[in-house]
């Protein structure tokens, strides 16, 4: 897919689970056991999908996935795959040099967002980008130094912390453009200062909408994550989103869903819905 300047793909990262109650809060599981089936546990499957934007001066990535170096009892709890694929690895299956990576914007820090932004050398934790210019919303780090005690076991903090202590990770305050192309959009439901990454020419339109709308199966309105600190607010944000989304022809990239990688919106009348499927980025 080309929009404006930049040639755009993604990176899958492997797979991990977590409850589907949880996934989908005050949903019924009859309904969204239809498309995301619970193992033994009630857990689902989460992908981690990771937009890359190339141009001839940058090679953007946005979100680094769950990562590795967990300890077994983490590896247990939300079933991270052995077999899953680093990001180093898949990023060199795209044949994308990583040290050739020259930015990586951070949707929030929660470890499944966060994971692969540094690895364990043997002796501590470090950037898995190092000539990479990291980027979060000044507002969100904050909160993740003081969380409540429902999302503070989201934030991990041996996947940010050593790219402060390396002066790489850039905290934005009041801006809103990264390019010509590049957009944030500051959302508050499901944690503090969370930014989508909006990528738009004259044609076309790519949303990263990161834990707005985690799975396609989340487009309705209703369908709010538990976890989110604000579910009202999340339903506000989409309220506004979607009808842009549908008027615009807007194509929206879903981080964790495992089969679909984007899809189309339209309102149906009765709400909110998947217009079109994608099993890739054309």
């Amino acid at each position: 897919m080309q929009i404006g300047k930049y040639k755009i793909d993604y990176v899958q990262t492997g797979l991990f689970a977590l409850d589907g109650g949880a996934m989908f809060g005050v949903v019924p599981k009859p309904l969204w056991e239809k498309t995301n089936i619970p193992d033994g546990k009630n857990r689902i499957t989460l992908g981690g999908r990771c937009l890359i934007l190339l141009s001839d001066s940058k090679k953007i990535l946005i979100d680094t996935g769950i990562g590795g170096d967990w300890d077994e009892k983490f590896n247990g709890i939300y079933r991270v795959e052995e077999s899953n694929p680093n990001i180093i690895n898949a990023l060199v299956a795209k044949n994308i040099n990583p040290a050739e990576i020259t930015d990586v914007i951070l949707t929030h820090l929660h470890f499944d967002h966060t994971g692969g932004s540094t690895y364990f050398d043997g002796n501590k934790f470090v950037p898995t980008f190092p000539n990479a210019k990291y980027y979060v919303r000044q507002e969100h780090f904050n909160w993740s130094k003081n969380p409540t005690e429902k999302d503070r076991a989201s934030f991990v903090e041996n996947r940010y912390m050593p790219l402060v202590e390396e002066g790489i990770l850039n905290f934005l305050q009041n801006q809103l453009q990264f390019d010509d192309e590049i957009e944030f959009i500051l959302i508050n439901g499901h944690t503090f200062a969370q930014q989508m990454i909006k990528i738009s020419d004259s044609t076309n339109t790519l949303l990263y909408c990161g834990d707005l709308m985690p799975f396609s199966a989340h487009v309705p309105v209703p369908y709010v994550m538990g976890y989110d600190l604000q579910p009202m607010e999340t339903m506000k944000e989409k309220k506004k989103i979607l009808p842009l989304a549908a008027e615009e022809n807007w194509k929206i990239f879903f981080e964790h869903d495992p089969e679909t990688v984007a899809a189309t919106i339209q309102n149906t009348g009765k709400g909110f819905a998947v217009k079109e499927k994608f099993k890739g980025l054309l």
